[in-house]
């Protein structure tokens, strides 16, 4: 895997290499093999996260054929002391 540094900027080369480490599964992958896992763990593991994914396929075709409604979009409201200050009125 390899990533690009581009003007010294080794901030943002570290941060585009997690986001492509991530993507790859390689950090899911250390932590897996952090301590051995028994073979019946890992048939459990394994049907868990099939079942997951077929839920979650299902689900998604139920929204295509509009059997379900889509799930609301969240929205980011910012905090009041985030905003910039309103004007203050003029007088004159």
């Amino acid at each position: 895997m390899q990533v690009l540094v581009r003007d010294n900027n080794v901030d943002q080369a570290l941060k585009v290499l997690k986001r492509k480490m991530q993507r790859e599964g390689i950090f899911r992958e250390m932590r897996a093999r952090r301590a051995y896992e028994k073979p019946s763990e890992r048939r459990n593991r394994e049907e868990g996260e099939a079942v997951r994914r077929a839920r979650k396929l299902a689900r998604k075709q139920a929204v295509r054929e509009g059997l379900i409604a889509a799930p609301k979009k969240k929205s980011v409201e910012r905090p009041a002391f985030a905003r910039p200050p309103a004007p203050a009125p003029t007088s004159e």
